[in-house]
């Protein structure tokens, strides 16, 4: 069953890896850009990884080589490993999903997105699924869940009903989804799962929101996000289709 998303996440823009800015000490999905985006009074929308002892870790990179001094894969790290390894660029430290949970308190609506773990966006072992519905157990505030992995959300219905879940899309252009098999960036490309999954949502490609698929999932009731807007000019036009946007790299007017 489609649990319907909070209106929060239609109302309150929505702050991309939360409200970063490097050049301030904010890197995405830290603590500090978390904080800055609850002061500002917007959504967060964050990612999550798994670590090697099964924890939800708030990171958005299979790897840890963009973000921090280390390299090699999160997926090799412990929780308490990676609690250790700093971001570049602030003074915070990779966070777990727990952690960023009881920092957020239910002020804000936090849409979490599940990193697909096979790198193909084939079926899943449910491990991230688990770690993070046992996270979200006992949180009060609004959430959501969703991924580009229809499997992920299959396996979120069964672990966490109650909360929303949507899917994440695209134009699946096979040449950005390497190493993900042309047939299933084929097949991803019209949201064929969204029913199959429970959902209630979809956050799209912003320059694919023309796409006919997304105007007919629109018409039958689902709630329509984007990523990721960079200026008031996308936002405007991405809004022609959308209702809410997923933004960075500047502010996106809140409602009066």
């Amino acid at each position: 069953m489609a649990i319907p998303l909070p209106q929060g996440f239609l109302r309150l823009p929505i702050a991309h890896r939360a409200l970063h800015d490097r050049t301030k000490g904010r890197v995405e999905n830290s603590p500090a850009a978390i904080n800055a985006a609850i002061d500002a009074g917007y959504a967060i929308e964050i990612d999550v990884q798994l670590a090697a002892d099964g924890t939800a870790m708030v990171f958005h990179d299979e790897t840890l080589d963009r973000l921090t001094p280390e390299s090699g894969a999160l997926i090799a790290r412990t929780s308490g490993e990676l609690a250790r390894i700093p971001l570049l660029g602030g003074r915070d430290t990779i966070a777990t999903l727990a952690e960023v949970l009881r920092l957020i308190a239910g002020r804000i609506p936090l849409l979490i997105e599940l990193k697909d773990q096979t790198l193909t966006l084939s079926n899943s072992d449910g491990k991230l699924e688990a770690a993070t519905a046992a996270a979200l157990a006992q949180y009060d505030g609004p959430v959501a869940v969703m991924s580009f992995s229809p499997s992920m959300m299959i396996h979120m219905a069964r672990l966490a009903p109650a909360v929303p879940r949507g899917l994440t899309t695209s134009s699946f252009q096979p040449a950005d989804w390497h190493p993900v098999l042309e047939g299933t960036c084929a097949r991803l490309r019209e949201i064929p799962d969204y029913n199959h999954v429970g959902a209630s949502f979809i956050s799209h490609q912003a320059d694919d929101l023309a796409r006919a698929r997304v105007a007919e999932l629109k018409a039958q009731g689902a709630a329509i996000l984007c990523w990721t807007i960079s200026t008031p000019e996308q936002e405007s036009a991405a809004r022609t289709h959308a209702d809410n946007v997923t933004f960075e790299g500047y502010r996106s007017p809140l409602p009066a």
